[in-house]
């Protein structure tokens, strides 16, 4: 797997030189545009102001526009130079229980590897202290453009980064919380059962496989071979609850009978 970022670990008075690599794929289906008459693909063009001309990837750079209009250009250069302590250190601030952190600020996440022999030995002090703590490291570092907030936990024998929002990124949910309603001491256990009938232990199988992307893929080939294409399935239909306590039984026994429970 490619390096997208590397630095170093600093825990303490402990340094620890790092890579960090894609522990994640995404495996979307992707589209191309394309025109409609002909089939032929749409492409971006690159066109630069000042000239009026299209220009290749190569020439093209990252500059920081001025109120006043003016551009400055910053090179890579002079972000791996930042005066800034995380701009080339993963800077751990402190160990929080993940119970503590707010699923919604944890971002995709990087596996860290140890470069070179001597950086073994703290990293593997590091991914034990942390597996034994039964907590996560909350850091910082500069990427993408600006300083980071940043979770390290262990998965396997390896340390695993999350890129993690800020406080103010997420938004707050009150406006958008429901009315009060009254809600039975009988139908919280009947929704307990229906949770306990519907526990998993692990979230891997065929439930939790991408399908949408394999039933594109079969109208691709459909369409590649000139046969009939795969036929919908007939929408569910809603159903109107009327009796909440009915409807979380029937959702139990059902769940129970799917799983060849009685």
């Amino acid at each position: 797997m490619p390096s997208v970022w590397a630095g170093a670990i600093s825990f303490g008075l402990v340094t620890l030189p790092i890579s960090m690599e894609t522990a994640t794929e995404n495996r979307s289906v992707r589209f191309r545009r394309i025109h409609l008459p002909d089939n032929g693909l749409v492409g971006n063009r690159y066109v630069c102001q000042a000239e009026d001309r299209e220009v290749s990837y190569s020439e093209i750079g990252r500059g920081y526009e001025m109120a006043d209009g003016r551009v400055i250009p910053v090179t890579d250069a002079d972000l791996r130079n930042l005066p800034l302590p995380t701009a080339r250190a993963i800077e751990i601030h402190g160990f929080v229980p993940m119970a503590a952190v707010d699923p919604l600020r944890i971002g995709p996440g990087y596996y860290l590897r140890p470069e070179g022999d001597v950086a073994i030995r703290a990293y593997v002090l590091l991914q034990r202290a942390l597996a034994r703590s039964s907590r996560v490291a909350v850091a910082k570092l500069a990427w993408h453009g600006r300083e980071r907030l940043a979770l390290l936990r262990v998965r396997g024998d390896v340390i695993v980064l999350h890129a993690m929002l800020l406080p103010d990124e997420v938004r707050d949910p009150s406006a958008l919380a429901p009315a009060p309603a009254a809600v039975s001491e009988e139908e919280l256990e009947e929704a307990d059962r229906l949770v306990e009938a519907l526990s998993v232990d692990t979230l891997e199988g065929e439930e939790f496989r991408d399908h949408f992307r394999e039933a594109v893929e079969a109208v691709v080939q459909a369409k590649r071979d000139h046969l009939k294409l795969p036929e919908a399935p007939e929408p569910a239909r809603p159903v109107q609850v009327v009796d909440l306590m009915a409807a979380l039984r029937e959702s139990v026994d059902k769940a129970k009978a799917s799983r060849g429970q009685t």
